[in-house]
């Protein structure tokens, strides 16, 4: 049975693909092709484009004026092993 798999990835600096299959493939000789097509961005929009007025951000960025803020203790979080 053939599967197709898409996956959206970023290569890094170092040039290393890091791919993960499903685990239905554990401990099975695969055939595996690799299509590079590289990923066009759409061009960032203004906050003016997004619907923001001009120099929202500007006129509010830093204007808390209440008390001050405090992040709350966030508890444990979980371990997970990583994927080799």
């Amino acid at each position: 049975m053939e599967h197709k798999i898409l996956i959206h990835t970023h290569v890094g600096s170092d040039g290393i693909l890091q791919l993960a299959v499903p685990t239905e493939f554990k401990d099975a000789d695969l055939e595996v092709t690799v299509t590079i097509k590289p990923v066009t961005l759409a061009p960032k929009k203004t906050p003016e484009e997004l619907g923001w007025t001009p120099g929202f951000f500007e006129r509010t960025a830093g204007a808390w004026v209440g008390e001050p803020l405090v992040r709350e203790e966030q508890g444990e979080y979980e371990t997970r092993e990583e994927l080799a």
